[in-house]
């Protein structure tokens, strides 16, 4: 299975360097949309479907912070889960992008490894990256 990710951070260069650690890693990647800040962002949600967004906080227009309060808004975009990449790792701006709706949070510089783990974790998928054998009966349905 491969998802669909939107990377957004002003720098062009570190998007591609976040592209190509989240290929190395092995996570599979159907498309990968780019963004250069949080307005950019909703114009590419807004007309494609992304499974994941992995977002730099500080950014020009709008930041990651203010993407996340912009998603939570939105009935169709707030369960897009979303993964903050940032240099700054402090726990006060850690809880203030979980309290916001951030599923993860991964500072940088950051290994292909751990990357792949936190997007499967986040997607609720297992380590291959399928998902996990529905359990449920028939008889649970609503439909």
């Amino acid at each position: 299975m491969s998802f669909n990710v939107l990377i957004v951070d002003d720098s062009n260069s570190m998007r591609s360097v976040i592209k190509k650690i989240v290929t190395i890693s092995g996570f599979k990647m159907d498309q990968c949309w780019e963004a250069g800040n949080g307005r950019e962002a909703l114009d590419v949600l807004s007309k494609n479907w992304v499974d994941v967004v992995i977002s730099d906080i500080n950014m020009p227009e709008m930041n990651g912070l203010e993407l996340l309060d912009h998603l939570k808004k939105n009935e169709t975009l707030k369960e897009i889960p979303v993964i903050m990449i940032t240099t700054e790792g402090s726990d006060n701006r850690m809880q203030e992008a979980f309290k916001r709706g951030a599923k993860g949070f991964v500072k940088k510089p950051f290994l292909p490894e751990e990357i792949k783990k936190i997007l499967y974790s986040v997607i609720g998928v297992s380590e291959n990256g399928e998902y996990k054998e529905d359990t449920g009966t028939v008889d649970e349905c609503d439909f």
